[in-house]
């Protein structure tokens, strides 16, 4: 399947011998095969007489051979499906094997993509970034506070590098452009997190994706800011960019790099209302704690929140 989605994935039409002979098939194997991408990838396909065959949009797929060494250079060891159900959870599965090398998992759709609070993360296939990163921890809590939001200032510089304007942070670990959520970031541990444990850093960025269904919030792409991108060469950039920021979280915690998230956070100083089940705060927003917890006025007086249930938004 993929050979095939590798010669259309320009967007431009080929015809069915053309992909035949380079398939070494026959043509009526090649509309056979492009059935059974539809049918799996739900892309959508225009087949034109004396043309052939082309996508509706142009792919940007992966590949293992390019990206393989590169992130290897980069101490990450790459796994690579065309589909899964989720990539923080193929990581799960893959640690009891991993040893100590930490390694990504990527995919080009997820059947069951996981965000924070349970919520669905619709994940089109070849159209956006499912990735997950994972790695031990050694030294416990101090070691652990904060990193989400670290990973949240590695994914936001990202896509500055990229050439995406006004990108900025949501509390704890959204990623918006222009009120319009452009990635999110899901972390899971498991092990003791007061001595040694793994965790596993899933991201999902909005790519080349023009149209989806599900979606229940304003959201933007990468495609609609700039224009279509390789997505391994942001897979590249973002293996690198977080392994710059896990290295100084590491080495001097999450207080040295607290006023660079703050500097960034989009709803800094504005009114809003933090959910925690059945209650609800209402204040302005200070920033966030040594710990990465937010920090709300709340009648007068400072208070601190964390907690993976818990919710912010802006007030009207």
């Amino acid at each position: 399947m993929n050979r095939l989605l590798r010669l259309l994935q320009d967007g431009r039409f080929h015809s069915g011998q053309e992909l035949g002979e380079a398939l070494g098939v026959t043509r009526s194997a090649v509309w056979k095969h492009l059935q059974r991408i539809q049918g799996e990838t739900a892309l959508s396909l225009y087949r034109v007489p004396g043309r052939g065959y082309r996508l509706a949009e142009p792919l940007s797929l992966l590949e293992y051979e390019y990206l393989n060494p590169q992130l290897m250079q980069l101490n990450w060891a790459l796994n690579l499906y065309d589909t899964i159900d989720s990539t923080n959870a193929e990581a799960l599965r893959l640690l009891p094997r991993a040893g100590e090398r930490p390694f990504i998992v990527l995919a080009e759709a997820q059947t069951a993509g996981r965000g924070r609070r349970g919520r669905l993360w619709v994940s089109p296939f070849g159209q956006n970034l499912y990735c997950s990163f994972a790695f031990k921890v050694h030294g416990g809590a101090k070691q652990l506070a904060g990193m989400s939001l670290v990973a949240g200032l590695a994914v936001m510089q990202t896509l500055r590098r990229l050439g995406v304007a006004e990108v900025g942070l949501k509390w704890p670990n959204d990623v918006y452009v222009d009120g319009r959520k452009i990635a999110g970031i899901l972390l899971e541990l498991t092990g003791d997190p007061a001595d040694v444990c793994h965790v596993i850093i899933g991201v999902g960025i909005n790519v080349n994706m023009v149209r989806a269904e599900g979606i229940d919030q304003l959201w933007t792409s990468i495609k609609e800011q700039i224009g279509m991108v390789d997505r391994n060469e942001l897979v590249l950039t973002l293996a690198a960019t977080l392994g710059v920021y896990l290295d100084r979280h590491s080495a001097a915690g999450f207080s040295a790099l607290r006023d660079e998230w703050e500097a960034s956070h989009i709803w800094q100083g504005r009114n809003c209302t933090l959910s925690s089940g059945s209650y609800e705060f209402s204040g302005v927003v200070l920033g966030v704690d040594q710990q990465g917890g937010i920090r709300m006025r709340l009648d007068g007086c400072e208070r601190s929140f964390s907690g993976g249930e818990l919710s912010l938004r802006l007030d009207p």
